[in-house]
């Protein structure tokens, strides 16, 4: 078996253009142009990379957005003003902390700060705890995007066994609130398996649907695979390469080349649940802009 390529960029291309179009509508019927503000403290190299790129992505789609950027040696009170700031700013809809931040400064009151109807992260603990209850709110993105990902490539979860490798709050656990929704898109038979467990690969086995989520480099291999299942792998790591002129290479959580001779659809690393992150940002911004979700 080979397995079917889901690649992330036709379907990122297609909710950025969906995006833009709702942006268009609302500027056309309500004078309302999405604004998204981004806060990057310190300097670390990949975070300045990311805030760039979602600062290009809102003006290929016509979003307004403002980047502040503050030293390492930034107090959690500055920090603080900063976004109170544009909490009470009536052109911002969308506030996004990049982390990781410093370590004197504490995320979570951070992420508490932000106004939850600007959360476009979906980290607030009201935005979490509408999620789990089943009310509409802003979703985190990367579990966002990856229901997106399952849809849109003819792998609807409904009714499938899912199992989530990784239990973290960016992930993990949202992804598993999601697709256990009584709704379209989702309704999904939901496990997790994590390091607490003695044989993941007996929850894997079992599993129409593999998510990876677990930040060890290659850790899902065929062998791990129920025939004909799908395959999402949301792992980012960066090993060592000698081949490649940095040194280095960028790696999933699945070893895809044992998995793809398993697995009937499986995500590439780099290229599939990667893009759909800044799509669903945008997806986010807009409906923060719309002042409906919480009406």
């Amino acid at each position: 078996m080979s397995a079917t390529l889901i690649d992330g960029k036709p379907i990122s291309l297609a909710i950025k253009d969906e995006a833009k179009k709702e942006a268009e509508e609302l500027l056309r019927t309500r004078g309302i142009t999405p604004g998204l503000a981004f806060i990057l403290v310190g300097d670390d190299p990949a975070s300045e990379i990311y805030v760039r790129s979602k600062g290009k992505t809102c003006a290929e789609i016509g979003f307004h957005s403002v980047t502040e950027t503050r030293p390492v040696d930034t107090s959690q009170a500055e920090v603080l003003d900063l976004i109170a700031r544009f909490n009470a700013d009536p052109s911002i809809h969308g506030i996004l902390v990049q982390f990781p931040l410093p370590k004197h400064i504490d995320e979570m009151k951070v992420i508490e700060a932000i106004d939850y109807r600007k959360d476009v992260d979906g980290f607030h603990p009201i935005n979490v705890g509408r999620l789990v209850i089943g009310r509409p709110c802003l979703r985190p993105c990367t579990p966002a995007g990856i229901q997106e990902m399952l849809i849109r490539s003819g792998n609807d979860p409904g009714g499938r066994h899912v199992v989530i490798v990784g239990r973290s709050n960016l992930v993990g656990k949202p992804v598993l609130n999601i697709l256990l929704q009584k709704q379209r898109g989702a309704n999904a038979v939901a496990t997790i398996a994590h390091t607490g467990a003695r044989d993941i690969a007996r929850y894997t086995r079992e599993a129409d649907i593999v998510i990876a989520a677990i930040g060890r480099p290659g850790f899902i291999t065929g062998s791990m695979l129920k025939p004909g299942c799908t395959v999402i792998d949301v792992g980012i790591n960066r090993i060592p390469d000698p081949t490649k002129k940095s040194g280095t290479r960028i790696i999933g959580d699945v070893e895809f080349t044992s998995a793809s001779e398993v697995a009937a659809a499986i995500t590439p690393v780099p290229g599939g649940v990667g893009l759909m992150t800044i799509a669903m940002l945008m997806k986010n911004t807009v409906l923060a802009a719309s002042g409906t979700l919480y009406s």
